[in-house]
């Protein structure tokens, strides 16, 4: 991590993650913050498209203001694993109650993606606050996506441009080993497939970002399957190349947020026998995804 300095807009002092992409937010004790300090706390955000702070103690009320600062918090799909009284709040974690049975969604998050992308609306930013960490593995990284389409020859860049792709939840589940879903008709209504751009426009200062997610993606318009597929993952393994990511290391009490509509992410494995994990995972609503052409392209399609 390079040198923190003082930011010349907020006064923060601050060091980015990587060159050009994230920033560690020094000086700050968010459960006492005053608005003034947490919307500071957000042009920061906005600016470098993840953030860090560490040593942090919020409870849930902590947690739930620091998160409203930023817009209205998304409810999660298995509500079951939130906390008591709390449905914004999500518990990842691999610990058992006292019957054996799960408290928290474990080794949630595997495999480069973007929250909700099967939304018309995906999630704007996720965070994530560390209460139990593992001593070793458990690692998050986050891909920065518009360094990665800034280093894209012209013409491809005026190719993917164009591109629009199917999103589909329903595809999702059937492709992975999700024991905990069924695939109903309420869950088909609630979660229609979606179409969205490839290159998605970031609405606080138009930079472009590449917005692919595995898993979620059935198809690219005006492209046969295999073609389709191929992109995809020749996109993805460019994009999460190690000099565009980030490895967050957890240390209890790190809060670690970052940008959706720029960024990819995965979870790594850790040993799940040897070490217990607790994280409380927040996300904040989003907007339909800017295309290039300045048009809000999701459109609801049938599974």
């Amino acid at each position: 991590m390079q040198q923190a300095s003082k930011s010349p807009e907020t006064g923060l002092m601050i060091a980015p993650l990587k060159d050009n992409f994230g920033a560690q937010i020094f000086d700050v004790d968010l459960q006492h913050a005053d608005e003034a300090l947490l919307q500071k706390v957000v042009r920061t955000f906005h600016a470098h498209g993840a953030i860090v702070l560490r040593n942090q103690t919020m409870e849930p009320d902590d947690l739930m203001r620091f998160i409203q600062a930023f817009g209205e918090p998304e409810l999660h799909t298995q509500t079951k694993f939130c906390l008591p009284n709390y449905p914004h709040i999500f518990k990842i974690s691999n610990m058992v109650d006292a019957n054996g049975e799960p408290i928290g969604a474990h080794n949630d998050g595997l495999g480069w993606h973007t929250d909700y992308s099967y939304k018309e609306e995906p999630v704007m930013c996720t965070m994530l606050y560390a209460v139990t960490v593992p001593e070793e593995g458990g690692d998050t990284l986050l891909a920065d996506q518009v360094a990665a389409y800034n280093d894209l020859p012209d013409d491809e860049k005026a190719f993917l441009d164009t591109l629009k792709i199917h999103h589909s939840l329903v595809h999702f589940i059937q492709n992975r080993d999700f024991n905990s879903y069924e695939i109903t008709d309420e869950l088909r209504r609630e979660n229609p497939d979606v179409i969205h751009p490839l290159v998605r426009v970031h609405p606080s200062d138009g930079r472009k970002a590449l917005w692919v997610s595995t898993g979620t993606v059935k198809h690219v318009l005006g492209m046969d399957d295999e073609e389709a597929m191929a992109l995809v993952e020749r996109l993805v393994n460019y994009t999460t190349q190690p000099k565009y990511v980030y490895q967050h290391k957890w240390q209890k009490g790190d809060l670690l947020m970052w940008d959706n509509r720029c960024t990819l992410h995965t979870g790594t494995r850790y040993d799940d026998v040897k070490y217990q994990r607790m994280a409380h995972r927040l996300w904040v609503k989003g907007e339909r995804p800017i295309a290039v052409d300045n048009s809000n392209v999701a459109e609801r399609k049938v599974s």
